[in-house]
């Protein structure tokens, strides 16, 4: 077709007679309709006209009922249907994910991004051209949701909430396509080879010239909509790197259906001794079946991220009035606010994020945390959205709706952590860009040397050399791997923050723990309390929990808890001291509680004391010139700690403990667990030290805390992991976090990414094989085309059936841990980071 018998916005033929020109760049350009006409000139208008230059796909056609579809999308801007997708940031600023339909190549990627950016009161527009999912931030007082929406129609593609919903719904429409695709080659692979079988049996001389001509001509007709309908996508995609000046992997694909077609055409006319019509609709239709299983591959893939979409219910039983009874409504759980209060029937899951306010139920939250033992749940205790009530009917208080859910936060965690590829996969696609080269040379060079030995060889041979080359297989080798990892670990409750995490998991040779609420359990108690100066135990524990009023760390809850019940005093001024404690004002009177030497700044010297027992952590506390008080914590270590330090070790693995407590209480705890390399009394800035001490050494290092004095060295660690229940701070700092708070999942990841690893590289070294043995036999003529397609196809198949084989392998076995023994209390963490005597 010449250039200007197509659109040139979106391809599709111009109509005979054609009046339609779109302006770009100051030439006309023949379009087929007024809606390309209106898009390429709104494209050329906003100074985007060198996406032309830049696509490898052709635009999509404006829908005819765009300004039906404008009026649609105004349903959008309601808050309610917001609720769903929409996440409220600073102010009046608003952010979604939306899928995105239509786009076919980097070039479109680049044009939506473009546009979308360009929008008033748009800020921030990234697109995943993996998963067709966007980004997108706006100001909702400058610019409305459908607006935005609109405007990516106005362009001539179309942009969905991303739910669950809506990708399936693209996935099906991606897949109907392909499946046509599909049905019209294996049609006429079967009809084209009803004619070419005679032809093959037949005797020389037996079939008649007009006979052979007829048949040719049959198979001709039966092979044009294979090679323009089936194989287009092969052909656009060649032309799209043709005019990016690269060489694609399409590329190989085109010339040699296209070398064939052309010879046999020529053959048919002229009366040549060979066609192909039957190797090129053969090895088209195995192509396509590949790809279409490849497709399917990928798509559920991609699906097993979307389990947290699904993990909300649809409705919820809103009480009428909580005060008087227990009179429900049906309402969608996306209409529930903070504060609502609903009823939770056994066998239903929870709608929101809450806390109980009347009933007592036991929860399964193995869907979100991975933890498949049930979680009992009192009066008081919050619950997770998307859990399964299993025991009882209970009232929840909402809290957190919508968008502020633990599920949608693991979902934007997971989502974005999948978008990201491992340096080895981008390794992958630059050789595959090299192999395409190699492979067109080799092509050349076969015909040319076939030519001399076998004239009527050489075509089809050359054909198979480009045909039977895979370098599909090199750039599918790591994306459907990492898809499958992240997937994998976010159903055990390992949520990867940073899409380096699962290649950095299968790297690392040191494992540092932090000691509190992490080797141990973090329930502390008060197992004793000297007073001194004449103050009395309540007095001191009522003294203490003042000043960790506001702390939530598990030091503060263990006093707070142990205070007695009444009115506590009142402390003001309250400050945290890194690596000391905490200093406050109370009745007029400077108290600071923490280490002894912290303490010992304002009360005076401390005279005889005796030593902590053994596993206990000691928290000084004192006022200006006296001493009030001692308190004795303890903790218990994690039942699985054991157990995921020996498999640690067992991987080869060096595992050490960094902590801020004392002697005493970190020697416990590695006595306890069998691990020699041990440092106590560490301040944060210590830990960053001996931190880059083993960088320096070449050591790939993970660290796993929870405290807020951890967040630095988390930072510097190669990967740094967080506890679910830690802080906030470290979490945020965390490249994985364990969202179950159970250390197993530590264990786990890194035996998936291990695995993940070791599949990358089997699919890498499947894929070089695969084309150093295929091209030599397809250059000495010793694989038909037809061969070669199936070769290329199942070669692709494989590496993604290899990748998919992480999600099916089994589950490590998991040892019954003993019984928590009890160690070294936590160190105070948000209130008493990293002291000498107490803190981590």
């Amino acid at each position: 077709m010449s250039a200007d018998s197509v659109c040139y916005h979106c391809g599709l033929p111009n109509p005979v007679g054609r009046s339609f020109d779109a302006i770009v760049d100051g030439r006309p350009q023949p379009v087929c309709c007024p809606g390309c006409q209106a898009v390429a000139e709104a494209i050329a208008g906003s100074g985007l006209s060198s996406y032309y230059r830049t696509r490898t796909a052709y635009g999509r056609r404006p829908e005819s009922k765009a300004a039906e579809r404008a009026g649609e999308l105004v349903i959008y801007d309601q808050p309610e249907v917001q609720a769903a997708f929409v996440r409220a940031q600073r102010g009046t600023e608003r952010e979604a994910t939306l899928i995105l339909e239509g786009i076919t190549c980097a070039a479109c990627l680049w044009l939506n991004e473009q546009h979308l950016a360009s929008l008033p009161g748009v800020s921030s527009a990234d697109i995943n051209y993996a998963t067709r999912r966007a980004r997108v931030r706006w100001d909702s007082s400058r610019i409305k949701l459908s607006q935005i929406l609109a405007q990516v129609a106005a362009i001539g593609y179309r942009a969905w909430p991303a739910t669950s919903a809506n990708a399936e719904l693209v996935r099906r429409r991606e897949s109907r396509a392909a499946l046509w695709r599909l049905f019209v080659a294996g049609f006429g692979m079967m009809q084209v080879m009803m004619y070419a079988v005679p032809a093959y049996l037949a005797q020389d001389g037996t079939m008649s010239d007009d006979l052979r001509l007829l048949m040719r001509l049959a198979s001709l007709a039966l092979t044009v909509p294979v090679v323009f309908y089936s194989a287009a996508p092969f052909f656009r995609g060649a032309w799209r790197d043709a005019r990016r000046r690269r060489l694609g992997m399409d590329v190989p694909i085109a010339l040699g259906v296209a070398a064939a077609f052309g010879a046999s055409i020529y053959a048919t006319f002229t009366g040549g001794a060979d066609v192909y019509y039957d190797s090129i609709s053969m090895f088209v239709f195995f192509l396509l079946s590949a790809r279409y299983l490849e497709m399917g591959a990928r798509q559920r893939a991609a699906a097993s991220l979307e389990y947290l979409d699904k993990a909300l219910p649809l409705s919820a039983h809103r009480l009428r009035d909580p005060d008087r009874g227990m009179d429900t409504e049906e309402v969608p759980a996306v209409s529930l606010k903070p504060r609502d209060r609903v009823l939770v029937r056994a066998g239903e899951s929870f709608p929101a994020d809450g806390r109980l306010a009347s009933g007592d139920t036991e929860c399964d939250e193995a869907l979100l945390t991975g933890e498949s033992a049930p979680v009992r749940k009192r009066v008081g205790d919050s619950v997770i959205g998307g859990a399964f009530n299993r025991l009882s009917p209970v009232v929840v208080e909402v809290e957190h709706v919508g968008d502020d859910t633990c599920v949608s936060g693991i979902r934007r965690l997971v989502e974005s952590a999948s978008m990201r590829r491992p340096d080895i996969g981008g390794l992958a696609d630059r050789y595959a860009g090299v192999l395409v080269a190699v492979i067109l040379l080799a092509a050349a060079s076969s015909a040319i040397l076939w030519m001399r030995i076998d004239a009527s060889r050489a075509l089809w041979v050359a054909v198979a050399v480009l045909v039977v080359s895979c370098p599909c297989a090199l750039s599918l080798a790591t994306p459907t791997v990492m898809t499958v990892a992240v997937g994998m670990l976010s159903r055990r409750g390992v949520v990867v923050v940073r899409g380096h995490a699962v290649e950095a998991l299968a790297a690392v040779t040191h494992v540092v723990f932090d000691k509190t609420g992490t080797l141990t359990e973090g329930r502390l108690g008060v197992a004793s309390v000297s007073p001194r100066s004449g103050a009395g135990r309540d007095q001191a524990l009522g003294l203490a929990a003042a000043l960790e009023r506001m702390s939530e760390h598990p030091i503060a809850k263990a006093l707070i808890d142990a205070a007695p019940a009444g009115r506590p005093a009142a402390a003001t001024d309250v400050r945290n001291v890194p690596g000391a404690g905490l200093e406050g004002g109370i009745d007029g009177a400077r108290h600071r509680l923490g280490t002894q030497s912290f303490v010992a700044e304002i009360a005076g010297a401390t005279g005889g004391a005796e030593a902590p027992a053994s596993g206990a952590t000691r928290v000084w506390l004192g006022r200006d010139g006296a001493w009030i008080a001692s308190f004795d914590l303890v903790d218990s270590l994690r039942p699985e700690a054991a157990a995921v330090v020996r498999q640690l070790r067992s991987a080869g693995k060096q595992v050490l403990i960094w902590s801020g407590d004392g002697s005493r209480a970190v020697g416990a705890v590695a006595a306890s667990l069998g691990i020699d390399h041990h440092e106590a009394a560490l301040l944060p800035q210590d830990k960053q030290a001996r931190m880059g001490a083993l960088q320096r050494e070449g050591a790939v290092v993970a660290m796993v805390g929870d405290g807020v004095n951890d967040a630095p060295v988390l930072a510097q660690a190669q990967l740094s992991v967080a506890m679910g229940g830690g802080a906030l701070l470290s979490q945020a700092t965390a490249d994985v976090v364990l969202l179950s708070g159970r250390l197993q999942g530590l264990s786990d990841a890194f035996g998936i990414a291990a695995r993940a690893r070791r599949i990358v590289r089997q699919n890498l070294a499947w894929a070089a094989v695969y084309n150093l043995i295929a091209l030599p036999l397809a250059g000495a003529g010793l694989v038909t085309p037809w061969l070669a397609g199936i070769g290329m196809g199942a070669s692709s198949l494989l590496v993604v059936l290899n990748a998919l084989r992480l999600g099916r392998s089994r589950s490590e076995r998991r040892p019954t841990a003993r019984a928590g023994t009890a160690v070294a209390a936590t160190d105070p963490g948000l209130s008493l980071p990293a002291s000498p005597t107490a803190g981590s």
